[in-house]
């Protein structure tokens, strides 16, 4: 999809799905995503180790084929957020937001004035160098552009009410590791404490229509997120998946030629 349906997509479906980037800073990595039939791909900055420029480079091969590309930036701060967008990024997932002033200061960076403070900069990468009026290409560009928000931390769950009532968020991102990390009990999905931490995520995205995302690690997990209110996505990332369908392969190959020897 392209930044435009997917941002329909989140408000009407169907469920967009999506994967991370983490690892595979490489030329055909965008066209290998969207061979695979992927809507969206986040490239990951807090993690990866990823620049700028290797970003810009990531960005660049995705507005031909029509895959929505998101960034998350190392940190929720204009200064990194502002180059990302210029550089051909179709939205930010912000992370560790816990504050109202946190998301205000992510939604004025992702869009021009008089609705927020995004800087000039035009027939550059972000509008894919192309000629036109400045105003054409402002509301165009906050027309594409999603603010996404990442929830990781019991503050930011007992903050939700007034983070979510700042005009212009597109998207929430349960960010579940993390949240699991800062609650004390790392990746203890399953505890109580956890479980009620993201239900009243849901609650409260779904009460304002604001769509509401995930990882999945399964086709099963995705279906549960489903069916529990999730609007957008991502099947786990480059790393994990690789690791796992190779790890796969490669016992299931000893295992039957350790029959074979043995038979």
């Amino acid at each position: 999809m392209n930044a435009l349906a997917l941002k329909k997509a989140l408000r009407e479906g169907p469920v967009p799905l999506g994967t991370w980037i983490f690892e595979f800073n490489t030329p055909g990595i965008a066209r290998l995503l969207a061979s695979a039939g992927a809507d969206f791909v986040v490239l990951d900055m807090e993690h990866s180790g990823f620049g700028t420029d290797s970003v810009r480079g990531l960005l660049g091969q995705t507005h031909a084929l029509n895959l929505a590309a998101w960034v998350r930036p190392p940190a929720a701060h204009y200064h990194l957020i502002a180059p990302l967008l210029d550089a051909g990024a179709d939205g930010i997932l912000a992370p560790m937001i816990e504050t109202r002033e946190d998301a205000l200061q992510v939604v004025r960076a992702c869009r021009y004035p008089p609705h927020g403070r995004r800087g000039a900069a035009f027939s550059i990468a972000h509008d894919d160098f192309l000629p036109g009026t400045v105003s054409d290409k402002m509301r165009a560009a906050d027309a594409k552009v999603l603010c996404g928000l990442l929830i990781e931390s019991p503050q930011a769950v007992e903050s939700l009410d007034t983070i979510l009532d700042v005009p212009g968020i597109d998207l929430v991102w349960v960010g579940h590791f993390d949240l699991s990390l800062t609650m004390g009990i790392p990746a203890q999905f399953n505890d109580a404490r956890f479980l009620r931490a993201v239900d009243r995520i849901l609650a409260a995205c779904n009460s304002r229509r604001i769509p509401i995302g995930i990882m999945v690690v399964s086709p099963e997990h995705a279906m549960e997120c489903i069916e529990r209110g999730y609007r957008c996505l991502s099947y786990w990332g480059d790393i994990w998946l690789l690791q796992r369908a190779l790890a796969e392969g490669l016992r299931t190959i000893r295992e039957r030629a350790g029959k074979d020897l043995n038979g």
